[in-house]
């Protein structure tokens, strides 16, 4: 008998902090974190010369599909655009175009800027990237429990669209 993927879970009520009404302080909290990995990538030690060409190469492919994730999402948005995961009070659910591929494609968007910034720097920069991961995945759960909040379909969002920042990947 094949196996079957495992159902997904709907958002919960999240025990997250909201840092703030719309939610600044995770806005905050990835500057730092944006400074962070600048500072790794910028005074940590370089990768070993043999690596340099296959880490630019992957770090050029991670940097444009950010990109374009990036670009997708904000375009995605449109007027709804904002940098605080609590979501606007007159806002539509974005079910269509890259959202019908992943549910935070800024955030893959950054995500896999960050790695190619990494791949690109220094293995230093790859631990700020470890934690952005962390990072935006709380802040990602914090976000979906005040869209289910003001979207009660979102539950439903979730279970067609698994994928949360890197479609067909995470």
């Amino acid at each position: 008998m094949p196996e079957s993927s495992p159902a997904p879970v709907p958002p919960q009520r999240s025990r997250l902090p909201t840092l703030g009404r719309r939610g600044g302080g995770w806005v905050a909290l990835q500057v730092v974190i944006f400074a962070v990995a600048a500072l790794a990538g910028r005074f940590g030690t370089p990768w070993p010369l043999v690596a340099t060409p296959w880490l630019w190469v992957a770090g050029t492919v991670a940097f444009l599909a950010g990109g374009w994730l990036l670009v997708a999402g904000g375009a995605g948005l449109g007027r709804q655009l904002t940098p605080f995961p609590r979501p606007l009070p007159n806002g539509e659910l974005r079910e269509d175009g890259v959202y019908a591929l992943v549910r935070h494609p800024i955030y893959g968007g950054v995500l896999l800027s960050l790695l190619a910034w990494a791949l690109v720097s220094s293995p230093l920069a790859l631990a700020p990237w470890t934690l952005g991961a962390f990072f935006f995945d709380a802040k990602r759960r914090r976000e979906e429990a005040w869209l289910l909040a003001q979207y009660p379909h979102y539950a439903l969002y979730t279970e067609r669209v698994r994928r949360a920042f890197v479609p067909f990947l995470w």
